[in-house]
């Protein structure tokens, strides 16, 4: 009979990938498709003659486990519970009552809520009484756990080591996934703080290679690769300092660099998207140890742009309102840096990510909210700072059809809608601290005249939840605008000679009855 299971990613080393009889294992997902996908791949990871069972929170265990699903075992005990607490106290009970728990592999399929529902202690005293349930019968539990806000879903279990024999997160990249285990016992060896990059193609989890891009050789570490501007005028500071009068120039001479430090220089908006693919290129190309700066020379970057050339690979982007010494000093920190973040092979990607939404003014209900939570489930937009959802109720007076007459977003990205008797707006990548200022562009009257009072979300879990309150919103509760005018009336009275339509006069009326003799 085996004892010693196997998880779903094919290529890991044998002490991240067994999972032996006796505890728990828990895996945290930032979306639920990865979730599935590893409990399928886990499950056809197996022999087939592994006692295998999977339990499943609020769905039915058919709706996760996929059709194509050839290899694995061949018989799977199947069950599913409630989101509930009282639920998973009795987890183990229910078990034992149908099936002999001995040398048994249970794969343990959280809902994506339940977690952050749940009491804290609760969960804690679980963990303790189940790890000591499945080391007495030799049982290995997988807890695979969707959650929104992974790390801190995570933090939360990092002091567990007793009760959980491994843990580990999967983060959604883009283009790749990365694996983060924080600690993983098994009868090989104890592992911990690993960090791997896997993907998923063709029903299967993979490992990538690791690629190590640092280099070994770093003869030209105080080089100093630089636009003519940064130095605002000033000639070069040493004989490291090498001066270009174009950032094209500066990127020609980039592509030999191995570990020195290239500074761009940016002055007008259109410049932005040609000195991200520039850091996008070199950092991808010329690995981690370069390091890549770009120094705003005048007022033209937005928080988007400056996303941007942080997610294409630039160590640092320097404001405008920097002095040389200040900036001087920025560039000296960067040195002897290595850039661990991951960089997305895929430049459209990094593009789209930081752009707004694609919509402007008022949009239906439901393409409303999908259009946020597609934006919320964005891997490389920054944690809340996504945007500001709003609910507006209109001032007594003023019909709420008449209040959304009167808010006019200017920008692509800022999106309302009606329901629930109130104004929904959202503002893409607005930030808490500048809403007053954003609505007092919106509207054009002061905003306390046309808003009674409002209610804010700008954290992305208080949004998601938002969101998920709005979409079980009855069609009773939303909001419809008024109805425009149907049909175009023809133009009367009107001829066409041969130069062109005119239009024939009328005689008009303007007095009705018998007009007076003014001699009577």
């Amino acid at each position: 009979m085996r004892s010693v299971f196997s998880l779903g990613i094919r290529l890991l080393p044998d002490e991240l990938s067994r999972i032996p009889a006796g505890g728990i294992w828990w895996i945290n997902t930032d979306r639920q498709e990865d979730a599935t996908s590893l409990v399928n791949t886990t499950l056809a990871q197996q022999p087939p003659d592994t006692r295998c069972a999977l339990v499943t929170m609020d769905q039915p265990p058919d709706n996760v486990i996929a059709s194509e699903l050839i290899n694995g075992p061949d018989k799977i005990f199947l069950f599913s519970m409630p989101s509930q607490i009282k639920a998973l106290n009795a987890f183990t009970s229910d078990l034992s009552k149908n099936i002999n728990p001995d040398h048994l592999f249970i794969i343990l399929l959280l809902s994506g809520e339940f977690c952050e529902n749940s009491n804290n202690d609760k969960l804690m005293t679980w963990l303790t009484i189940t790890s000591g349930w499945a080391a007495d019968n030799a049982a290995s539990i997988l807890v695979i756990n969707p959650v929104n806000n992974l790390d801190s879903q995570t933090a939360r279990l990092m002091g567990k080591y007793r009760a959980l024999s491994g843990l580990a997160d999967v983060h959604f990249l883009g283009d790749c996934h990365q694996y983060n285990v924080l600690w993983w016992c098994n009868d090989k060896s104890i592992t911990g703080r690993q960090q791997l990059s896997i993907s998923y193609r063709d029903g299967h989890w993979d490992m990538l290679d690791s690629e190590d891009h640092t280099p070994q050789n770093h003869s030209d570490d105080a080089q100093i690769l630089s636009h003519i501007d940064v130095l605002d005028g000033a000639p070069a500071l040493s004989e490291h300092w090498t001066l270009f009068q174009t950032n094209n120039a500066l990127f020609t001479e980039a592509r030999s660099a191995v570990a020195a430090t290239i500074i761009f220089s940016v002055n007008q908006v259109s410049q932005v998207e040609h000195a991200a693919r520039a850091v996008h290129t070199l950092r991808l190309q010329r690995g981690s140890a370069l390091k890549l700066i770009v120094r705003e020379k005048a007022a033209c970057l937005r928080a988007t742009d400056e996303r941007l050339l942080l997610g294409c690979g630039a160590n640092l982007v320097i404001p405008w309102t920097t002095p040389l010494s200040r900036c001087l000093t920025m560039i000296d920190s960067v040195k002897n840096q290595i850039f661990r973040q991951h960089v997305p092979h895929d430049f459209a990607l990094l593009m789209n990510a930081v752009r707004p939404l694609a919509l402007r003014g008022y949009q239906p209900w439901e393409t409303f909210c999908k259009s946020i939570s597609d934006l919320l489930n964005s891997p490389l937009t920054p944690f809340d700072s996504k945007g500001v959802l709003v609910a507006m109720r209109p001032a007594p007076g003023l019909r709420l059809e008449q209040a959304l007459t009167l808010c006019r977003p200017g920008r692509t990205g800022d999106i309302m809608t009606l329901g629930q008797g109130q104004i929904f707006l959202f503002l893409s990548f607005c930030l808490i601290s500048d809403l007053d200022k954003a609505l007092s562009h919106i509207f054009p009257l002061p905003v306390g005249d046309i808003i009674s009072n409002r209610t804010v979300w700008f954290e992305d879990k208080n949004i998601a939840a938002q969101l998920v309150e709005m979409r079980s919103s009855s069609l009773a509760q939303l909001n419809q605008p008024l109805p425009q005018t149907l049909g175009i009336q023809d133009a009367m009275n009107i001829h066409y000679d041969e130069q062109g339509w005119r239009r024939k006069p009328q005689p008009i009326t303007l007095l009705s009855g018998k007009q007076q003799d003014p001699q009577a």
